[in-house]
């Protein structure tokens, strides 16, 4: 078989060598076949034994949870349990072999592809990949229901038994990686999934080589075929000749041995050749991530998003997580930290992401009533996050960040609110830190341009340059027909960055980076020669950033750096930005 290689979205580094292992997707077997009246009921109460028996392999699963499994999985799996008990999934099936007739694994199909549809109008990237956990349910109850849930069951007929696996599938739910922990997994290649998705969430956080949203790879790659994964490029190169093999088994070695340097810079403060500090901190989605960004040695948590405590409840408008649910989440990430500062944002949600999925999208959501707009417009479901994350504030120091803030009033009713909750605090004699920081997300253009606006009220900014990005070009970057025009390093971005890392300092109030930007090493030493001092990343990225900054000298970056800002044509930025790098 002739060599070829394919492309997808590199969500974890690292390379991996291996023999693929394809998992079967049920979904692909399903028939599709009418019923009599008379076969109903049965019907019913075989989709009903097949949803019961995954909730009793979920319940398994979850009891043995190895204890150094990453936090991620098993939260997702109580993600993955939550969605198995809403009655878009548990009863409408029902409803539909009752109506239509259909059988059992039909009738399941035609509600996830409903649901999936829905998932697709949402803007949000992180909310919209939501859909494929819906879709892994869907696929755990199908193979109940085809009698093909073991998913490993031919791996001991591999050739090469001591060849590291490669696992090769159409998607993969997080409950299903716990079965390749005590296997030779070596990396995993999906045809679906982003970024943002669990699977990319969870390969980062196992520290596994992962190529995503490969489309047909499953199709393309034979059982048993040795595969490439270029992790940090996204690419999986399938039946190699063996000189390109012996070059990746050299790149890698030398990994292996650069990681095991990294490694020892957990506990070295982040100064860079001159004697500049800089504060490195931590993303995370989940409290239990925390332990992941301590072992990194992050210096306190830039970012915790907490959206992730709202999802997981598709058709549960009714049942959003209460004050106390949140509470104890904030608390327990914040006392996890051990008195270093966590920064928790405020929902960030809103028509584009609706809590029901049976709920109407907006028409241009990226542009529509989210974040702190939706938060503004539901001030119950918003007093009750304040109030959760003030009383968590008396266990530590929490920064609390508004998202997507762009006119003067809104900060203000934003700040009212605020103060209306430390009021009703204090009158339930509940204890919270009354100095607590509050920051805007700065990630609107109108808010880049407008900053004396936000310094004059707030105590700090953030910069999302995801969002930033995307609203300053106008482009989804997970819309393939535009991503390419997606670009960090476009003048305007780059004028927008620095601008409010400048004003940020004339004001005297931090400013940090938690986007995607922060966490890429190819970027770091041009957001120091800006002038940044605080970065927010993924655990798995602080080591390597604090790498670039030890090895940075800010007295030669910043006048280079004002250079590249003063550049236009992207040949010239990106020539100039790379010789930053090397120099």
């Amino acid at each position: 078989m002739a060599s070829f290689t394919l492309h997808g979205i590199p969500v974890s580094r690292g390379i991996a060598i291996g023999r693929a292992h394809l998992l079967a997707s049920a979904a692909l077997e399903v028939k599709h076949y009418l019923i009599s009246e008379e076969q109903v009921e049965a019907e019913v109460e075989r989709l009903q034994n097949a949803i019961n028996r995954v909730h009793q392999e979920l319940q398994a699963v979850w009891r043995e949870l190895p204890a150094d499994a990453p936090a991620e999985l098993g939260a997702f799996i109580d993600v993955h349990a939550l969605i198995l008990s809403d009655p878009m999934i548990s009863e409408m099936p029902l409803d539909i072999i009752r109506s239509r007739h259909y059988n059992a694994e039909w009738a399941l199909l035609t509600q996830i592809d409903e649901l999936s549809a829905q998932f697709d109008e949402i803007e949000d990237t992180y909310l919209r990949e939501r859909k494929n956990d819906i879709q892994q349910v869907g696929e755990r109850v199908l193979k109940v229901l085809t009698g093909t849930a073991s998913t490993l069951a031919n791996l001991a007929s591999s050739p090469d038994s001591t060849a590291h696996m490669v696992v090769v599938a159409h998607d993969i739910s997080p409950a299903d990686m716990l079965q390749f922990r005590d296997r030779a997994f070596a990396g995993f290649i999906t045809d679906l999934g982003g970024q943002n998705s669990h699977t990319a969430i969870v390969a980062r956080s196992l520290d596994i080589p992962a190529a995503v949203g490969m489309y047909n790879a499953s199709a393309l790659i034979a059982q048993d075929d040795w595969v490439i994964i270029d992790g940090d490029a996204g690419v999986v190169i399938v039946d190699p000749p063996p000189v390109v093999l012996e070059q990746y088994r050299e790149r890698q070695a030398k990994q292996v041995r650069e990681r095991k340097k990294l490694s020892r810079l957990k506990k070295t403060p982040a100064v860079t050749l001159d004697g500049t500090e800089i504060a490195l901190l931590a993303n995370i989605e989940l409290p239990q991530d925390c332990a992941a960004a301590l072992e990194a040695g992050a210096t306190g948590i830039g970012l915790f998003r907490s959206e992730f405590l709202f999802m997981g409840r598709t058709g549960y408008a009714n049942r959003l997580p209460s004050e106390d649910e949140q509470f104890e989440s904030y608390k327990t990430a914040v006392t996890a930290m051990k008195g270093r500062p966590v920064t928790i944002r405020t929902l960030d949600i809103g028509a584009d992401k609706p809590m029901d999925t049976a709920e109407e999208t907006a028409q241009n959501p990226a542009l529509g009533l989210r974040a702190i707009r939706y938060c503004l417009a539901e001030p119950q479901m918003f007093m009750a996050q304040l109030r959760a994350i003030l009383r968590a504030s008396a266990f530590g120091p929490i920064k609390l960040l508004i998202p997507m803030l762009a006119h003067a009033f809104e900060i203000d009713q934003t700040l009212a609110m605020i103060a209306q909750a430390k009021a009703q605090l204090r009158e339930a004699n509940r204890k919270f830190d009354p100095q607590i920081q509050i920051g805007a997300m700065i990630e609107i253009p109108a808010a880049a341009l407008a900053l004396p606006l936000f310094a004059r009220r707030l105590d700090f900014l953030s910069i999302g340059t995801n969002d930033l990005i995307q609203y300053t070009l106008a482009v989804d970057r997970v819309d393939h027909e535009v991503a390419h025009l997606y670009n960090p390093l476009h003048p305007a971005v780059l004028f927008l960055l620095s601008t409010t890392i400048a004003a940020g300092a004339k004001a005297g109030i931090p400013v940090s980076v938690c986007g995607e930007m922060a966490g890429d090493t190819k970027l770091t030493r041009l957001l120091l020669g800006m002038g940044l001092r605080e970065f927010s990343m993924h655990p798995a990225q602080l080591l390597s950033v604090k790498q670039e900054i030890l090895n940075s000298d800010l007295t030669t970056l910043v006048p280079k750096t004002r250079k590249i800002l003063r550049l236009m044509e992207a040949d010239a930025i990106n020539e100039a930005v790379e010789q930053l790098r090397t120099a």
